[in-house]
């Protein structure tokens, strides 16, 4: 237990409001994760895998409403509307606290609450934050264990007087007297709420049990509350993976890269090199935390403990560390289950069996009209077991990045790889990012192109243009010889004929490698009006085949104006863009038009 005085008192103040029948503290011990894993098998909740093909492994199977994070009812509770920007839903906080409160009433009641003390980063960093989620699921503990570092240690590293970010959840749905449970127990769509209060930097989750949705550390911590305390502190919190590249003389660069949800980035930061001699070593796959370090550098850290990735598309071709990380010890969600206790999904790589349970529990059989994993369904694995982990990915100083990745999916127009000028022009690349819309949100809109500055629009806990006014009031805070590049990737352009023209995976090794030898300065390139594009033959395309490198790295004036007058709407939506921004816009019109 603890002698925290705030914790305790908090902690007393929800037992009073959601009245559960019973409150436990968890300690994060295997035992207390092995007897909740049989709990959850046998209230029909979970489902434990062939223990000879999947060791110690679970299923589970969400309700049809509750498959991906719910943008529309997540909100930030800002004292102004401004504040929260036109990136957020706002809700005026003492409305928004009102209303949950009465949700909160009685929410637990029939439920066990549990008391989940948890660290962001590596115990002992500067960088790291304490939290406590309370909850009403046991699969939100488990899931937590596997992605923080949860329990004992966390109370420990808070200490008697420490400070905590308090993160209260409940799936909403009290059981009466004598009431049986469900499988997958939530709220209706229109009584989800993911609630952020920028004041007190809480977090109130009520009516979902979806990863993103509840387990509060991940987005709604990591991301929308850190974002606020790093803007006040002088730091960054971002939706990036971080990578170690090794080349074959043995020199690392260290770098990070901001997709949006689904476009590559756990594949990407588990890379397995196609060039000789290459090596990559994975720090983190989703989230990085940077500030300035004791060298003067940008350091990033990665503040979860684990990886909460997207299962259909992942497969030995593809992403064959991700696929050894989750052979054991690892919670699914969502995909579907064969007639031998194993999982399968749509991208595994090997062809449907004859039948299959799929992700609403239901026969399944190859020719049925709808995929029999969910889109969106996804594993839960400790980072430690990923055989490409780095030594490094613990350490509480971080890692030195050099280089920042930018990218989304984009069909057509955006070049296989562009770099920034300088670090502004780096932040106008990262504010015009674009991206297909994926399964990993709910959404009317898959497939179509959004603006997603920096991979952020859903994460940034305050107004978007302020958030790139401070990404540009970083370049400051770092000392000037070892400021990252910036470079902007597209691996997704496809030709006449919807096909991919850049292969991806493993040979995405061959940009970094080109990114590497910018940053220590080795190669030119040449001067373009979207930035720095490689020159010919300084993208090693050795043993590829056929692939149009012209095609890939040519700027389409045409495509790029249309592409300049809608990133101008995008700015003048977002409102008090800064106009450095604006300038540097105008910039690549006029260049462009030359």
């Amino acid at each position: 237990m603890t002698k925290n005085k705030k914790l305790l008192s908090w902690v007393k103040e929800i037992e009073a409001l959601c009245k559960p029948e019973q409150v436990k503290w968890c300690d994060g011990s295997q035992e207390e994760y092995d007897a909740l894993m049989q709990q959850m098998v046998d209230s029909g909740a979970a489902i434990k895998l062939n223990e000879k093909k999947r060791p110690n492994s679970y299923l589970f199977r969400s309700h049809p409403s509750d498959v991906a994070r719910v943008e529309d009812r997540t909100f930030i509770a800002s004292k102004t509307k401004e504040e929260a920007g036109a990136n957020n839903n706002w809700r005026d906080p003492a409305e928004l606290r009102a209303t949950l409160t009465g949700l909160f009433d009685g929410a637990m009641q029939g439920r066990t609450m549990y008391v989940i003390p948890f660290v962001m980063g590596p115990l002992g960093s500067p960088f790291s934050i304490v939290g406590v989620e309370i909850t009403d699921s046991p699969y939100v503990v488990a899931n937590m264990r596997i992605m923080t570092r949860m329990g004992t240690q966390a109370l420990d590293m808070l200490g008697d007087d420490g400070d905590f970010i308090p993160c209260l959840h409940s799936v909403g749905a009290p059981l009466k007297p004598g009431e049986k449970d469900v499988a997958w127990p939530c709220a209706p769509m229109e009584q989800k709420y993911i609630a952020h209060f920028p004041d007190d930097l809480s977090i109130w989750s009520y009516g979902s049990g979806y990863g993103g949705n509840a387990l509060l550390g991940k987005k709604c911590l990591a991301l929308r509350i850190a974002s606020m305390k790093a803007r006040n502190e002088g730091w960054l919190a971002e939706h990036m993976l971080i990578l170690g590249l090794t080349d074959p003389k043995g020199r690392k660069t260290w770098l990070t890269a901001a997709f949006p949800s689904a476009c590559g980035k756990t594949n990407l930061a588990m890379l397995v090199p196609t060039l000789p001699g290459y090596k990559v070593e994975t720090v983190g796959d989703d989230i990085a935390w940077l500030r300035r370090g004791k060298d003067g550098s940008l350091r990033a850290i990665n503040p979860e403990a684990g990886f909460f990735g997207v299962a259909p598309g992942t497969s030995y071709e593809s992403n064959p560390n991700a696929m050894h990380t989750i052979e054991k010890n690892t919670i699914f969600t969502n995909v579907a289950l064969t007639d031998d206790g194993d999982v399968w999904w749509e991208g595994i790589g090997t062809p449907a069996p004859d039948h299959l349970i799929d992700w609403q529990g239901n026969d399944w059989a190859p020719g049925a009209d709808h995929p029999a994993a969910h889109p969106n369904s996804r594993f839960t694995v400790s980072a430690a077991q990923c055989p490409a982990i780095s030594p490094e990915w613990e350490n509480p100083e971080g890692v030195p990045i050099s280089a920042i990745l930018l990218g989304g999916r984009r069909p057509s127009v955006v070049p296989l790889v562009m770099e920034g000028r300088d670090w502004a022009h780096g932040i106008f690349l990262g504010s015009i990012m674009g991206s297909q819309i994926t399964a990993a949100a709910i959404s009317d809109k898959i497939g179509q192109v959004r603006r997603d500055p920096f991979a952020m629009l859903p994460f940034t806990g305050y107004r978007l243009s302020a958030y790139l006014q401070h990404w540009l009031d970083m370049e400051a805070k770092i000392d000037k010889d070892k400021l990252p590049r910036f470079f902007h990737v597209n691996w997704f352009r496809r030709d006449e004929n919807g096909k991919f023209m850049w292969p991806g995976f493993g040979d995405n090794v061959r940009v970094l490698e080109w990114a590497a030898k910018r940053v220590r300065n080795e190669i030119d390139a040449h001067d373009s009006p979207l930035g720095y594009l490689p020159a010919p033959g300084d993208i090693n395309v050795e043993g590829l085949g056929d692939v149009d490198m012209d095609e890939l790295l040519a700027v389409n004036k045409e495509g790029w104006l249309a592409e300049a007058e809608s990133i101008r709407a995008y700015y003048d939506k977002m409102g008090n863009v800064p106009q450095k921004l604006y300038d540097l816009l105008d910039d690549m019109v006029a260049r462009l038009q030359k």
